[in-house]
């Protein structure tokens, strides 16, 4: 991954202290990129590499991932997701600059969590939805295969919720991994690159957030994300299956498009990077960059 042009620490709303990462050339139009549960800014190498070319790319730790501090038993909470975005904007862009916004997983719940906040109307020009979802998580998995049911999402919430250390990663973990998050095709080196992010994650940590995600409910949010907004999502996911993409699609306000990548599971940003870097650029392309010309001739 490409070194950061500056690091940037914020504080939330709690005082949580983020770490933030700015790669790329200055006054260059902005993109924010929002990890997912267990992942860290390493998770978007792919896209940094690429977009940090033509554009500014900002990237942070959720709460307890990566560099940013674990917070207390009581600091997990949607609430706190958009609380942590809308310090990190107003750490990195200037007043009424807008960026794309880009989240994966819980980032992409992030986005949603955020989307009424003020920051978030300041700032946003753009969205993307990349293997995500608002509600239903534990219902609608297929980690677990079996007919949907009770029993089903019961043995998904107990899998997702494990306190169970991860340990080392070894070729055993990482068979689990990809069964449980990547497609069936992923390369090898794709699939150890998750694992040493994913295991890399305090046990704390990914049980604190599992529990959030496992009552999520930002259906409200979604309705709020008032931006042109693409979805993109992996054929093969079993943690966010592609029904609750289409269900994103049809709430959405100004849905953009729908992105199936085939084949792929839910890690798509490492699985198929080239595709999601692609939506990214065609967001800033057709929504920021216009927003900057037309300032410009007022």
């Amino acid at each position: 991954m490409s070194r950061p042009h500056r690091t940037v620490s914020a504080r939330s709303a709690d005082g949580a202290r983020l770490h933030i990462e700015v790669y790329g050339p200055e006054g260059a139009p902005a993109v924010v990129l929002s990890h997912g549960w267990t992942c860290s800014t390493l998770f978007w190498a792919a896209q940094i590499d690429d977009l940090a070319r033509d554009y500014r790319v900002i990237v942070y730790d959720q709460r307890g991932h990566g560099r940013s501090p674990a917070v207390g038993p009581g600091g997990y909470t949607t609430d706190a997701l958009a609380d942590d975005l809308e310090a990190v904007l107003g750490a990195t862009l200037a007043p009424g600059e807008k960026a794309v916004l880009a989240g994966h997983s819980m980032g992409g719940m992030t986005l949603m969590a955020a989307s009424a906040r003020p920051a978030f109307r300041e700032h946003a020009a753009a969205a993307l939805l990349c293997s995500t979802g608002s509600s239903r998580l534990v219902a609608e998995g297929r980690v677990v295969p079996m007919r949907p049911g009770r029993t089903r999402t019961r043995l998904t919430r107990m899998i997702l919720g494990a306190r169970a250390p991860l340990g080392p990663v070894t070729p055993v973990s990482k068979r689990i991994l990809r069964y449980g998050t990547m497609g069936p095709g992923t390369a090898p080196d794709r699939v150890a690159a998750c694992a040493r992010i994913v295991h890399a994650c305090p046990r704390p940590v990914r049980v604190a957030w599992a529990h959030v995600l496992g009552e999520l409910d930002l259906d409200a949010g979604v309705r709020e994300l008032r931006v042109p907004t693409a979805v993109v999502t992996g054929t093969a996911d079993r943690l966010t299956p592609s029904v609750l993409a289409h269900r994103l699609a049809g709430e959405l306000p100004e849905c953009v498009g729908v992105t199936e990548l085939t084949g792929m599971g839910h890690m798509t940003p490492v699985e198929a990077p080239e595709a999601v870097t692609a939506v990214i650029r065609g967001l800033v392309e057709n929504h920021l960059r216009t927003d900057v010309g037309e300032e410009s001739a007022v």
